[in-house]
This record gives C-alpha cells, structure tokens and sequence, in this order.
C-alpha cells in the first residue's frame, strides 16, 4: 500500500508548523515536524557544550544524533516535546533554540543521521511532512508539495505576536534580523538548501490569513490525492 504524503517547506515562520497540523488532523494523517527535530538535536548539542564544535566534534554529534531520546506526546491543547524526559516543547520554540536548529541542519552528516528517523513517519492512512526540505529531499515523491512562504516582515511580525503570546519579550527589529540571517543560511547551504520543489504548489501568505491559506491547501491536496487515487 503506498502510504500519501502532503509535504510543506518553507521558510521560517510562514505559518507551515500550524497549517501542517490543521492539514494532518483534517486528513487525518500523521504529523511530522522535521524542525523540531532539528531545534531538539541542536538543543541536546548545546547541552553537551558541543555546537561550537560541530567540525571537531563531528563523531560524538552524529552519535548524538542517532540515538536522540525523544517523544511527542499528543495533548487536547497540541503536542508536548520531550527531550530526555524534560518538557522542552516551549523551549524549542525560542529564537535561540531555532538559531541553533539552523547550524545543525548545514551538516550534511547530522542531516544523513536524522534521515532515518524522519522517514520512519511515513506510515498509513498518511503523513503530513512540514520542513525547509522535505519535498527536495526526504520525500521527493510526495503525492501533493505545497511551499509556503511570506515577506520577512510579516514573518517577523507574526512570531513576535506569537513569542509575546508564550509571554517572552521580542522585539521586532531582533526577530526580523534573525528570519533574514535564518533564511540567508537556509538557502544558500550547499546540502538540501530551501527551496520550492519544481512541482510544488507556492502560496504566499503575506496578505492571507490562515483560513484563506487553509482553503487554498486543502482545494490543491484534495486534486493530488484524487489524481492518486484514480
């Protein structure tokens, strides 16, 4: 049986994390965060005093990598992150945490190491994939591949309303500075940099609101999957 996968890239703060959520409890699919895989690698990294020394310390981190002890654990109000049993789902989501996710992923070999993990959610009915390269590079033959993305200030706007709403302090120009320095990174790291894959359905959600967003996935996954089904 060949397992449906919806893939979303983009970059960060587009709105893919929550809108791949809606996605996969609309379908009904498994969900797959591959960011937060990432922020949690490069968090466990920091921990150990080791992502200044991801080029001499190259072994150890692959280690790290492989045997991460992780869990998502399903609650009325989202998912919980465990890392090492401790709560870090709102930790993951600091700026810092995110800075440290993006060194981690121009690895290629931190990258290859968390390739296995990533594919093993690829699991029936379905499996919404929400990242910078899942479509490019982890599931290239994804049914349905949607890139998202939005202007580096309504993405800085957006997290800074988001940040203010777990109660941490932002400032605009430091998020704004951050999301152009993050994307600058992201796109022009020589393994799996982001990009839209050459079949993926682009939307721009600088002046849409989540809903309209919403309605013009679902409208492009329920072709795809037709298509499949057919």
């Amino acid at each position: 049986m060949t397992v449906q996968i919806i893939t979303i890239d983009g970059p960060s703060g587009s709105g893919k994390g929550t809108l791949a959520a809606k996605l996969a409890a609309y379908y009904q699919f498994h969900l797959l965060d591959s960011g937060a895989l990432y922020r949690l690698l490069g968090l466990a990294l920091h921990k150990q005093n080791l992502l200044d020394q991801l080029d001499t310390e190259l072994s150890q981190c692959v280690a790290i990598a492989t045997q991460l002890n992780i869990q998502f654990v399903t609650q009325p109000d989202g998912t919980q992150v465990l890392l090492d049993g401790e709560d870090v789902t709102q930790t993951i989501r600091t700026e810092r945490v995110g800075e440290y996710a993006s060194k981690v992923a121009a690895v290629p070999e931190l990258r290859t190491a968390l390739l296995a993990r990533q594919h093993a959610f690829a699991q029936a009915p379905g499996l919404v994939a929400d990242g910078r390269d899942m479509a490019t590079s982890i599931f290239p033959n994804a049914q349905a591949k949607i890139y998202l993305t939005a202007s580096a200030e309504s993405r800085a706007q957006r997290r800074v309303k988001q940040l203010q709403g777990m109660g941490l302090d932002a400032k605009i120009s430091d998020i704004l500075a951050n999301i152009q320095a993050r994307d600058k990174r992201d796109m022009e790291r020589t393994v799996a940099p982001l990009k839209p894959a050459e079949d993926a359905y682009i939307i721009d959600s600088s002046e849409l609101n989540i809903d309209e967003v919403f309605a013009l996935m679902t409208a492009y996954v329920d072709q795809k999957l037709a298509i499949c089904r057919a």
